[in-house]
């Protein structure tokens, strides 16, 4: 194959990097759903939007080039690229994952059921005739608020919609693939399909010894890097130092995860007749680390004080998934309710990443956790969700 010819064109720096960021995160759900799944025509779809990536890339370093003619300019924008780099190093790891479809490597049922069931999930689920989502639009739907579940691809006889928009209208046969909290995932299955969601059981795999403990390591890895960007998107975006540090810590963290299952790797490899089926795990764990780093890279932009032009801000903000951050008051009626209780993620949409409490962080907050009066939330998902999160936090006026 031909390496692609690239043939510039003027493309403004915010577009371009609101795009990449988009692109990079939309990838990763993709690889994710491919690799669960099976599925052949979204990991090719993963490559594609990989080329895409390469051509954004192009034109987000042609465009600064041709934006700067001095020095303090090439700095003001240094902060841009790096971002943009870390962009083109998640869609590159997302390929990676893709990969593992393509390359036919080994993942065992057990993994793919697990990462089901992570923090944020991945479901596929057919539309049914009776469904009530049939001849709406996703705006008029609001999933993300009523089921906590956000469709990024839907699936019409032979073709394929990729990060479907607002006006995209649901139709009978339809197969959505969406990703959310697993809380939401009985609602939206119930909802598509007209039946209860029932949980897929396997028998434990007694081919490999200790298969749980690779598997959870692989999970908890996937959970650790989104969370990474997340919270690296954060950073630059409230310029927080505490945050980046965060981010620091879970890349180093992951480096530890992934020598720990390199290890279990090879001291199992002595005991499996097929070795193709470790393959997949390790090839899993290294694109998950990648991704870490990148976030990292994307942190390490506060961390060593570059300037934070307002492009990078502007950018997260036009993002399709959103950043906010939420002060709750005294008055709030979540405060002294656990994050079980309130179901935010469902309610909303959203998935609250950290909390400042006082002069300390709580990252990834469990289902116990309580709300306090003072607590900054930190939190993202869609634009509606972020309106449905203030109006469930704001004060309620005494009549």
């Amino acid at each position: 194959m031909f390496p692609k010819e690239f043939r510039y064109s003027p493309r403004n720096l915010i577009d371009l990097l609101t795009e990449m960021k988009d692109t990079s995160e939309l990838m990763v759900d993709l690889a994710y759903s491919a690799m669960v799944y099976d599925d052949e025509d979204i990991a090719e779809e993963v490559l594609n939007l990989e080329d895409k990536m390469d051509t954004l890339d192009y034109h987000m370093k042609m465009a600064a080039m041709l934006s700067t003619r001095r020095v303090d300019e090439a700095e003001e924008l240094l902060g841009v690229l790096k971002v943009a780099a870390s962009s083109e190093n998640i869609a590159n790891a997302a390929g990676d994952i893709a990969k593992i479809v393509l390359m036919n490597m080994g993942i065992p049922m057990e993994l793919k059921v697990a990462l089901r069931e992570a923090e944020e999930t991945i479901l596929r689920a057919t539309v049914a005739a009776e469904s009530v989502m049939v001849g709406r639009t996703l705006g008029d739907l609001e999933l993300d608020i009523e089921t906590g579940m956000w469709v990024i691809a839907i699936r019409r006889s032979e073709d394929w919609i990729y990060d479907p928009d607002k006006e995209t209208r649901i139709r009978q046969g339809d197969v959505l693939i969406a990703r959310g909290h697993d809380e939401g995932v009985p609602l939206f299955f119930q909802m598509a399909t007209t039946r209860k969601f029932v949980p897929r059981e396997i028998e434990h795999d007694k081919v490999i010894k200790d298969l749980e403990h690779a598997v959870d390591i692989i999970v908890d890895m996937k959970n650790m890097s989104e969370l990474s960007v997340g919270l690296a998107y954060s950073a630059i975006l409230f310029d927080n130092e505490d945050i980046a540090y965060e981010v620091s810590a879970l890349e180093s963290e992951m480096d530890s995860m992934k020598y720990e299952l390199q290890h279990w790797v090879l001291e199992t490899a002595k005991h499996v007749e097929d070795v193709n089926l470790l393959r997949g795990i390790l090839h899993l764990a290294s694109a998950s680390e990648a991704i870490s780093d990148a976030a990292y890279g994307i942190a390490d932009t506060v961390l060593r004080d570059i300037e934070l032009h307002p492009i990078i801000t502007l950018a997260v903000r036009n993002s399709e998934e959103v950043i906010t951050r939420l002060q709750v008051e005294k008055c709030s009626p979540i405060v002294g309710k656990t994050f079980s209780e309130l179901r935010l993620e469902t309610e909303t949409g959203l998935h609250v990443m950290a909390i400042k409490r006082a002069e300390r962080w709580v990252y990834a907050p469990k289902g116990n956790t309580v709300v306090q009066a003072g607590d900054m939330l930190i939190a993202r998902g869609s634009r509606i969700g972020e309106g449905a999160l203030i109006e469930m936090c704001e004060c309620k006026l005494r009549q």
